[in-house]
């Protein structure tokens, strides 16, 4: 009987020594992880200020353009434009006013342009919110399921003892 003994405390040790190892890799992996978060931290911020940056210079370009745009439009046509003006059109159909509501209009777009890398960022950073409540409702599950496995295990052991006993007591 000592045997027996023996060589069920020889299998409990390897098994807890192969569970203790598998806890200390999961804790050196995760302590890797955890340091690799500034480097992540550092790619959103740098997603982040190369696209506030990237929507400034798209706004910047698209407007110096259009500055153009209209300026050519102006010395072009401006003066033909009056001249068939001042004979038939009256002020709404002006090349001036033409021009005001063209430059409103790419001031328009300029703002949808800012505000919709706002909405995308926005959108990206709900995403990241949305991770970090499940990997929390991960966690508490699988330390749920964790306290579950272990309840049935005694609960097996137990009916199994009682049924052993029973079994000898026959």
């Amino acid at each position: 009987m000592s045997s027996k003994k023996e060589k069920d405390k020889e299998i409990t040790e390897i098994i807890n020594t192969t569970l203790d190892e598998t806890k200390s890799s999961v804790n050196k992996t995760t302590d890797e992880a955890k340091k690799e978060v500034p480097r992540f931290t550092k790619a959103v911020n740098e997603y982040q200020e190369e696209s506030i940056q990237a929507t400034k210079d798209i706004a910047d370009n698209f407007l110096e353009s259009q500055k153009e745009v209209i300026h050519s439009m102006q010395s072009l046509w401006i003066p033909y434009m009056e001249n068939v003006q001042n004979s038939y059109w009256s002020y709404w159909t002006s090349p001036n006013r033409a021009t005001e509501n063209y430059a409103i209009t790419v001031s328009n777009i300029t703002d949808s342009t800012i505000a919709a890398t706002r909405l995308a960022n926005n959108v990206m950073f709900a995403g990241l919110e949305g991770w970090k409540r499940t990997m929390q409702h991960t966690r508490d599950n699988a330390k749920e399921f964790s306290r579950l496995n272990a309840n049935f295990a005694k609960t097996f052991e137990n009916v199994a003892r009682d049924s052993l006993r029973d079994y000898q007591a026959r």
